[in-house]
């Protein structure tokens, strides 16, 4: 599987964001309670959801499935638009992107062994310390293995 490299500019995001690790993954509560507060949302840029992760700077270094890390369910939205009561908002930096087109469960961890354990190693590129996230559009089913999405890794050369 090769990725896309592309530029990202940068982002504005709005959302809720929940700390976990993969050991107490709360993602599956972070999303129940976004998702029925996401029309709250308004000045969106696209109705993609982006499901992102924020990890500190020695998280893969160390790499223990007890690391925390940070993160939020969200959506793109305008610079303008105001933040709903109980969620917050965040600027993803621009910066350069390794995007894979992803088919299959998000709870397969496969994908992202191949990227880090094969692909990054050999790609002439570095990991780069900005947030990890996942477009769902609208091929995006959950617990679905025909679920299609963009898994963006920030990368340098």
């Amino acid at each position: 599987m090769t990725p896309k490299i592309e530029i990202l500019q940068e982002k504005r995001l709005v959302g809720m964001h929940q700390e976990m690790s993969l050991a107490t993954n709360k993602t599956g509560q972070l999303w129940s309670n976004f998702m029925p507060r996401r029309h709250e949302i308004t000045h969106i840029h696209t109705s993609d959801l982006i499901s992102l992760q924020i990890y500190p700077p020695t998280y893969f270094a160390q790499f223990s499935p007890w690391n925390s890390f940070e993160k939020w369910a969200c959506m793109e939205v305008k610079s303008s638009a105001p933040i709903p009561p109980g969620m917050d908002s965040i600027i993803l930096p621009s910066g350069l992107y390794a995007v894979f087109d992803y088919q299959g469960l998000s709870s397969d961890p496969q994908i992202f062994q191949y990227i880090f354990n094969s692909w990054l190693p050999s790609s002439g590129y570095e990991l780069d310390h900005r947030p990890h996230f996942e477009v769902l559009g609208e091929k995006y089913q959950n617990n679905n293995p025909n679920s299609e999405e963009e898994i963006w890794i920030p990368v340098k050369m």
